[in-house]
């Protein structure tokens, strides 16, 4: 039987080393619905280098014993400013006020245990010690009669409100990938969600 034996927080060097694994893991887990994401290591890592050139990033681990299982990242909303300054344009707020809580990628067999809980309260706490006010995540928006949506699709907006957050009005990320289906890389709108600490 699967069973989660722990979830810490991972800084430094321990950051460094579960990086890999991380590529691993949203490789696998963001395949699914609602992402499809048809993802390659070369990517990920390339993607992953910015949470070790940070010195206030953060992954939160989710172990069965050695075994990376899960993970949650985190860093300052400013250290991904090219990614997301359009996004926060029109908001009122300044980017180095927030602190972004990225992915968070959990295999099926360990869900439904308060893993997703305890990535939130490992990283917003991480943000509260560094002095922010606000956590912000987003997520993916699809059409709700995509062809590959599945009939067991639940929403995390209702988990997600429950731990405080609620969308930012008009802050929408765009970003491109290639869906399992497709040919191309196509854009993909993100919307912001966002809490008080």
């Amino acid at each position: 039987m699967a069973e989660v034996t722990g979830v810490r927080a991972l800084t430094g060097a321990a950051l460094d080393a579960a990086l890999e694994d991380v590529a691993r893991l949203r490789i696998a887990v963001f395949r699914a619905w609602p992402y499809l994401y048809d993802g390659d290591l070369d990517y990920e890592r390339d993607y992953l280098q910015a949470y070790r050139n940070s010195d206030r990033a953060i992954v939160v681990g989710a172990f069965d014993g050695d075994r990376l299982i899960g993970a949650s990242t985190g860093m300052p909303l400013a250290d991904h400013a090219d990614d997301f300054a359009a996004a926060f344009a029109d908001s009122g707020l300044a980017l180095d006020q927030v602190f972004y809580c990225a992915e968070s990628v959990l295999l099926p067999d360990y869900r439904g245990h308060g893993v997703g809980h305890r990535f939130f309260d490992l990283r917003e706490g991480h943000a509260r010690a560094l002095g922010f006010a606000k956590c912000a995540f987003c997520g993916v928006q699809r059409p709700a009669d995509h062809p590959l949506k599945p009939d067991s699709y639940r929403p995390l907006d209702a988990f997600w409100r429950a731990r405080g957050y609620e969308k930012l009005p008009g802050a929408v990320a765009h970003f491109s990938w290639k869906d399992l289906d497709q040919e191309n890389e196509t854009d993909k709108p993100l919307q912001f969600w966002i809490r008080d600490l």
